[in-house]
């Protein structure tokens, strides 16, 4: 057997945590009536309001479908608005509605007390280590998935 590798045993933790993480805001943004989606499209849309659907579907890692339903339910809600984008008519931009910001408060109060209860037992210096260490990793990933590959290259390599 193989010994443990203390790389991969972080790759599983990471993905543990995350899990996790989500499967916990799923349970709390239950009481809201909404989805843990749901909460960070509006999450988003409270510190950048007016992003074209595309940019809010970047930033968050989704498909633009499924972002367009995420959008279409919080609209249909009264939560945010789709408005005219005045340089680019095809185009729409997204808003919260006046309805939304009390929820918005509520929200990140849950926020606040979900993540100290996740973080329970760490001090704030290791809580500022862990997400500068965590953030190195995040930026290493972006780099290595953004890199364009070269195909035949590694065809030919494993092939050799």
């Amino acid at each position: 057997m193989r010994p443990r590798s203390q790389q991969r045993e972080f790759a599983f933790l990471i993905n543990d945590v995350g899990r996790l993480l989500r499967t916990y805001a799923d349970q709390q943004a239950r009481q809201f009536g909404m989805t843990r989606a749901q909460w960070a499209v509006l999450a988003r849309l409270e510190y950048a309001e007016g992003l074209k659907q595309t940019e809010l579907a970047d930033m968050l890692d989704l498909q633009p479908i499924t972002l367009t339903r995420l959008v279409d339910r919080l609209c249909t809600s009264g939560l945010i608005e789709r408005r005219a984008d005045p340089s680019d008519r095809r185009a729409k931009r997204l808003y919260l509605t006046a309805q939304a910001r009390p929820l918005m408060n509520r929200l990140a109060d849950l926020g606040e007390n979900m993540m100290a209860t996740v973080l329970e037992g760490l001090d704030a210096t290791k809580i500022e280590q862990m997400a500068a260490n965590l953030s190195g990793v995040r930026d290493n990933l972006r780099a290595v998935t953004s890199r364009k590959q070269d195909k035949p290259a590694v065809k030919a390599a494993a092939a050799a």
